[in-house]
């Protein structure tokens, strides 16, 4: 059995609650794109471990993570959640792969990242300054650097030098204070002693194990709206959040995968720029963010938060080809007196669908809107479906029949027993 886990909307969709549970019969579970630009919680007995780079599902017993070729990765990141995991007492020898085809985060592209971003003053992009625009630009340059030649330290040493002379002066041109390469040397050459461990070839591992007919859990992270090609360009990640991204991020086909879940929170909510067409503000916003705790996992920014946008996620599921629906968060609505869910748009006055839209428009439009009575009944760890409100049992069921996908896991709390199996 092969799962693929992917957000439906602007990311922090709560996928790590979601992976956590799957992983549990899970052989291998395998982040294949995207870097530490990602953040996914998992709350295992009220203790939050926060991920980056490593699969979600890493906790649980048995399985092996794997971080494919298509993860970008800042060793010094990656080095801290090796550390972490360590320290709450799980050893892994022969737990964690990392490909030596994944490109790396090198200590130049935060540094120009960050130029980058203050050079747009009042147009930013809202990026999160890890280095992931300026780390894939280079990969498709041919300028990257690969944990291959981290594990090659003469070969590194030579295309790092070369690299971080080139960006010094671009540094310089943007009053940056330049890298010190010898110093930066020094650090990765530890790095590269504590990673070498675990490198591994991941294409190899995961072929056996689909041809073995293991249970493999693919972790998405972002979400569809972020997609490099499918988002409002350029208010996006840098690379793909499709279900076709398993094959270019980890070699195995998608035409293996059995399920494809789609996570959607209960409301929206996003991180950085960009136009959010049902966004709130005011005191509702507040109050939702405050009980949400909408705060970004790896910037610690506050995310801006809206009403369910279903035109969008009937898009981002259509793309995806989603035939299993996971809805997280769903407690945070408890006591709102009424819930809107955007249904379509109109822009001067016509319904306009979202994949007619770029960012201009989706600036612009008007969200047509499905009212819903609230509920007041605590739902904090409700097991059963039955057993929820009524009125919270119409809005699940109102939005599985409008996505025509069943169904199958709601989140009714942070901790990872909190939730509902259908």
């Amino acid at each position: 059995m092969i799962n693929l886990v992917i957000g439906a909307q602007w990311g922090d969709e709560g996928k790590g609650k979601i992976v956590d549970l799957l992983g549990a019969n899970a052989d291998y579970a395998v982040r294949f794109h995207g870097g530490n630009n990602a953040g996914h919680t998992v709350v295992v007995a009220g203790k939050k471990y926060p991920f980056h780079l490593m699969p979600s599902a890493i906790l649980n017993k048995g399985i092996v993570g794997v971080i494919a070729n298509g993860v970008i990765i800042d060793p010094e990141v990656l080095i801290g959640e090796i550390k972490t995991v360590e320290a709450a007492g799980i050893s892994l020898k022969n737990k964690l792969v990392i490909s030596p085809r994944c490109h790396l985060i090198m200590p130049y592209h935060k540094a120009l990242d960050e130029a980058y971003e203050n050079a747009r003053g009042e147009n930013k992009l809202g990026t999160t300054r890890r280095g992931i625009g300026p780390t894939l630009a280079d990969k498709v340059s041919y300028n990257g650097l690969r944990v291959y030649e981290l594990m090659h330290w003469d070969i590194f040493v030579e295309k790092f030098t070369f690299q971080a002379e080139m960006k010094n002066k671009i540094l310089k041109l943007f009053g940056v204070t330049p890298i010190k390469i010898n110093g930066e040397l020094k650090k990765l050459k530890q790095y590269r002693e504590m990673l070498s461990p675990f490198v591994k070839d991941a294409y190899a591992l995961l072929q056996q194990a689909a041809d073995k007919k293991k249970n493999i859990l693919f972790e998405g992270a972002h979400g569809v709206m972020l997609d490099t090609d499918f988002s409002p360009y350029p208010f996006a990640t840098g690379s793909n959040v499709v279900a076709g991204a398993v094959n270019t991020g980890s070699g195995v086909s998608v035409k293996n995968v059995d399920k494809i879940w789609a996570v959607v929170k209960a409301y929206t909510s996003r991180v950085g720029g960009g136009p959010l067409p049902t966004e709130l503000s005011g005191k509702m916003a507040d109050d939702i963010r405050e009980k949400g705790q909408e705060y970004g996992t790896t910037t610690g920014r506050p995310r801006r938060v809206g009403w369910l946008d279903l035109a969008a996620v009937k898009f981002t599921t259509k793309v995806i080809d989603a035939n299993c629906l996971a809805i997280t968060k769903l407690d945070i609505l408890t006591g709102l007196p009424e819930i809107k869910v955007c249904v379509g748009y109109k822009l001067n006055g016509k319904l306009v669908d979202y994949s007619a839209c770029g960012y201009d428009e989706l600036a612009k439009l008007t969200p047509i809107y499905k009212t819903f009575t609230g509920w007041k009944e605590d739902i904090d760890g409700v097991k059963k479906f039955a057993k929820l409100p009524k009125n919270c049992q119409k809005y699940l069921k109102f939005i599985s029949e409008f996505l025509k996908i069943p169904l199958r896991i709601i989140s009714t709390g942070p901790d990872r027993k909190k939730y509902i199996k259908i």
